[in-house]
């Protein structure tokens, strides 16, 4: 089976990930000592950011990897990673 496209940034993509599961535990720990409400609303902001950051990442290492080796050896695969990334962007950006 081919490997991830973020195989090769894993430990960047965890490091990341962990940062984010530290900013939701911060939140949590605000909302916890009744902080006020603009001030959890920036830092969930500042979480999602975080996350979206990361999920850029991930589509950046699927185009450059996975689409673009599909499109290289062509067919029918290349026409399913192709809708697949379109579909992933499109989920992305409603978000």
């Amino acid at each position: 089976m081919d490997h991830p496209g973020y195989s090769e940034n894993k430990t960047k993509v965890i490091k990341r990930l962990r940062r984010v599961q530290g900013q939701v535990k911060g939140i949590e720990k605000m909302v916890d000592d009744d902080r006020y409400c603009i001030d959890v609303l920036e830092q969930v902001s500042a979480a999602t950011r975080a996350l979206q950051g990361v999920a850029l990442a991930l589509m950046e290492d699927h185009l450059s990897h996975c689409v673009a080796n599909a499109i290289k050896d062509g067919g029918h695969e290349a026409d399913i990673k192709i809708k697949e990334a379109y579909l992933a962007i499109e989920r992305l950006v409603k978000s």
